[in-house]
């Protein structure tokens, strides 16, 4: 089997070949890709290291899958020549989650889904996957009519560019100097930003329409109510969401807590409150303070954390390769 990574060189590309190399896929050959000014440049896999290649077909031909790690516009560019290799694409931008024909996928969720793609699978946004994996084991239990959300969102989902601006304002703040925000619309260093994304007509931001939209298609729950707040802080990596969700029939608090503790990728924590520092460079979303909601009487609400470089992105679209591979024909 032989597989391809564009954006290799990125954060979400390069924790891609980590966890091809953690979860021990088969792959026979792996071709690293990125732009023009990375060529011939080294990224490490297991113990070797790759040669970073320009994207081309001729180079993308004869590859069985093909894990995309680009912006919205590359996708765009890519899927053709990744269509005419006769790759499957799974793909970590926006550009075809909405698509119709194009399965949306987090794996322990809907990953049944994947079975039905005609070459393209997209990965869901970080936030909206680490957020359904906490309902999904309530979903199970009861119809989820609506959900209010906020998320507190680490600087690494703007790429490495936001890790480097946080930590440059962080030691300019240190030395008394001024800072000049690039990446973020202000200063993140020692603050909070509830602005990600583009602005609509409805006052909501692309970001966080993305959980309701992409979340009636995971979830197969096409009338489901959101509302989201999305908020950048200023943590490395891992986010954090608070949800309040409503069900058809009562869930109760115990019921629910035994749900997600049974849940694939949930780790239900009752000992202490979920942060995202201990949840980095993991796998699993933790799971805590499930309680009652006091305004819906079929209301819960929880915190929740996971790793938006691995679950959010790199490891579930591995795991959505994985999940074909092990439904083979």
């Amino acid at each position: 089997m032989k597989i391809g990574i564009l954006g290799a060189t990125g954060a979400v590309g390069r924790q891609m070949l980590e966890c091809i190399a953690e979860r021990q896929i088969p792959a026979d050959e792996i071709r690293v890709f990125a732009s023009k000014r990375s060529e011939g440049k080294k990224v490490p896999f297991k113990d070797q290291e790759l040669t970073v290649e320009v994207v081309s077909q001729e180079r993308l031909n004869g590859l069985d899958f093909v894990l995309g790690a680009v912006s919205n516009s590359l996708s765009k560019t890519y899927r053709p020549m990744v269509e005419k290799s006769g790759a499957v694409y799974i793909d970590n931008s926006s550009a075809f989650r909405q698509e119709e024909g194009v399965p949306l996928v987090v794996p322990e969720i809907n990953g049944e889904d994947a079975l039905a793609h005609h070459g393209v699978i997209a990965n869901p946004n970080c936030s909206t996957a680490i957020t359904l994996m906490a309902l999904a084991p309530i979903a199970k239990l009861s119809k989820i009519v609506a959900i209010n959300a906020c998320t507190y969102q680490a600087v690494s989902g703007a790429g490495m560019n936001g890790i480097k601006e946080l930590e440059e304002e962080v030691d300019a703040l240190a030395k008394g100097e001024a800072v000049t925000p690039n990446v973020f619309p202000a200063q993140i260093a020692f603050n909070v930003i509830a602005d990600i994304g583009s602005e609509l007509e409805n006052g909501y931001t692309t970001e966080e329409m993305k959980m309701q939209n992409e979340g009636r298609k995971i979830l197969h729950l096409p009338d489901l109510k959101v509302t989201c707040t999305c908020v950048r802080v200023p943590v490395y990596r891992s986010h954090s969401i608070s949800a309040t969700v409503v069900t058809e029939d009562h869930v109760s608090v115990e019921e629910a807590k035994k749900a997600i503790a049974a849940f694939a990728g949930d780790h239900l924590v009752v000992d202490h409150t979920p942060t995202p520092l201990e949840n980095s460079d993991h796998d699993f979303v933790q799971v805590g303070r499930i309680r009652q909601d006091l305004i819906n009487e079929n209301g819960l609400t929880l915190w929740c954390t996971g790793d938006q470089i691995r679950k959010g992105a790199a490891t579930n679209a591995v795991q959505i390769m994985e999940y074909l591979l092990d439904h083979a024909e």
